[in-house]
């Protein structure tokens, strides 16, 4: 299951990518010709290593580094028209495609390293209490 939210995120980032290069220097640009809007797709390499490599810290950083380009994408979906509104529609769905994926990458690893620790656990919730037992049954549900 983790392989294939690694899988989704990485593909939704890298389609991201490749959008928003091709947007803004040859499908819809601002300007004939290109504009340096193109650049904002330099900031989508910063996490794109991390997600590749499956670094459980990159992806909860990336959440909300992509919350920029969802936001981005529906604004100009909103107040575009003609081919640039679909591909701003489009960043919308890969933004909210890698969030998904991303989040749910992070629960899954969560969850999983419960589990390999759960002898460990059982020593942690005696010193602790019944509210750990709870505050961690409640998560189990929540996540699943």
């Amino acid at each position: 299951m983790k392989e294939k939210l690694q899988l989704g995120a990485s593909i939704s980032l890298v389609g991201l990518i490749a959008l928003t290069l091709a947007w803004e220097s040859v499908l819809a640009p601002l300007k004939p010709g290109g504009s340096l809007l193109m650049l904002k797709a330099v900031p989508l390499l910063l996490p794109l290593f991390g997600i590749l490599r499956g670094k459980r810290y990159t992806y909860q950083w990336s959440c909300m580094f992509i919350l920029l380009y969802f936001t981005e994408g529906v604004v100009r979906a909103w107040s575009d028209t003609g081919l640039s509104a679909l591909l701003a529609a489009a960043e919308v769905m890969l933004s909210v495609l890698f969030f998904t994926c991303a989040i749910c990458a992070k629960a899954h690893y969560l969850y999983a390293k419960g589990a390999r620790n759960a002898e460990a656990e059982i020593v942690c919730s005696i010193q602790r209490g019944c509210e750990y037992r709870a505050t961690k049954q409640c998560a189990q549900k929540i996540i699943f």
